[in-house]
Parts: structure tokens; C-alpha cells; sequence
């Protein structure tokens, strides 16, 4: 009589009862996944935390930079309802999808690397020079500007395209990428630092 290892039918009967056992692990690791990385949960925030300052500064217990949310810092001089903020921020992040930013730019580690990283670009302190060039008093204001006529604002040696982004469209995407700099990444991206240029 052959040992049980030899067998064909408890090789299958393992491998049936093997896939079954990892198919109802891959679904509760998702369904897991999807709570902590839904908005207002884990460490994902809510839409509505564009009404507030953000920042990003290293946190020693973590050893890596996060982003803490502050006083109040409304977006374009509006406080917005949750159900305001989410409508405003899905608007842009269609608008990043249907104009294919991801063709060049990178989304929390998504995408390409021929222009800067988006995922913490609300942050980035060259908007604070932007907001002279582009004649506008906020950061908001400047970043919509920038993106409604990327080729009349020379920032680096690669000129963003002019994608036909209405005032709209402009403003949800702005948005969006504050609702962005708001998720704690895990320190991610490591090399970046709003606060680079004042040490």
C-alpha cells in the first residue's frame, strides 16, 4: 500500500483545501484593507480635513515624517460640509484620471517619474514662490492658476503640458491633492520635506 504523501487524491484534496484556506484569507486581509483605507478611517482622513492646516514634520517615536492636521485653513475661503469636501475632492481626482496625470506624475508610489510626485505637492514650498509669479495671494489660488496655464509658469526644465483644465476642474484637483498631503503614507515619499529650504 502506497504511504499517504504518494497518493494523488491527497495531493489534490490538499491543494483544494490550500486554495479554499488562502481564498478566505486573501478575502478577510481585503476586506480589512478596505476599512483602514477608507476615508475617515485608519489613517486615511476625512474629505473635510481640507477646511484644515496641514503640515508634515518627522515624528521620533515613528522615525519618519507625518502629517499633522492643525487649526482651521479653509480652501479658497470656504469651510465645506463632509458631504461638500468628498464631492470636491472625488471631482478631482477624476479630473487627475481623465487628463492622465499619471502619465508623468506619481500618485502614493503609483505612476511615473518624468515630473515631481503628487502626494504630498500640497505641501511642496514652491508654491510659496508661485503665489507671486502667478500675481495670487494664496496657495490654493496659485496651484489652480498654475494648472490652468502650466506653460505660462516656467518650474522646472520639463514644461507641464496645457491640458485644458477649466477653473472647475483646477480647483478640485487642488483639492484633492491637500486631501492628500493629509494621508500618512508611512513616510512616504522619504526624500521630501516642506521644510527643507528653512533649516
Amino acid at each position: 500500500m502506497q504511504p499517504l504523501w504518494q497518493r494523488e487524491d491527497f495531493w489534490r484534496k490538499a491543494a483544494i483545501f490550500v486554495t479554499a484556506g488562502m481564498a478566505v484569507v486573501l478575502i478577510l486581509l481585503t476586506f480589512d484593507s478596505m476599512a483602514k483605507s477608507s476615508a475617515g478611517k485608519g489613517l486615511v482622513p476625512a474629505f473635510a480635513v481640507i477646511n484644515q492646516q496641514i503640515d508634515y514634520r518627522f515624528d521620533d517615536a515613528r522615525n519618519m515624517r507625518v502629517p499633522v492636521v492643525e487649526g482651521e485653513q479653509l480652501l479658497f475661503g470656504k469651510r465645506l460640509t463632509e458631504a461638500e469636501a468628498e464631492a470636491l475632492v472625488s471631482h478631482g481626482k477624476k479630473t487627475v484620471q481623465a487628463k492622465n496625470c499619471m502619465d508623468c506624475h506619481t500618485l502614493l508610489g503609483n505612476g511615473a517619474y518624468f515630473a515631481p510626485d503628487l502626494t504630498k505637492a500640497w505641501l511642496d514650498p514652491q508654491w510659496e514662490g508661485m503665489e507671486t509669479l502667478t500675481e495670487t495671494d494664496t496657495r490654493e489660488a496659485a496651484m489652480a492658476a498654475f494648472l490652468e496655464h502650466p506653460s505660462h509658469y516656467a518650474t522646472q526644465d520639463r514644461v507641464m503640458p496645457e491640458l485644458k483644465i477649466t477653473p472647475s476642474e483646477a480647483r478640485a484637483v487642488v483639492a484633492f491633492l491637500k486631501w492628500m498631503s493629509a494621508i500618512d503614507t508611512n513616510g512616504f515619499p522619504a526624500n521630501f520635506d516642506p521644510h527643507a529650504e528653512e533649516d
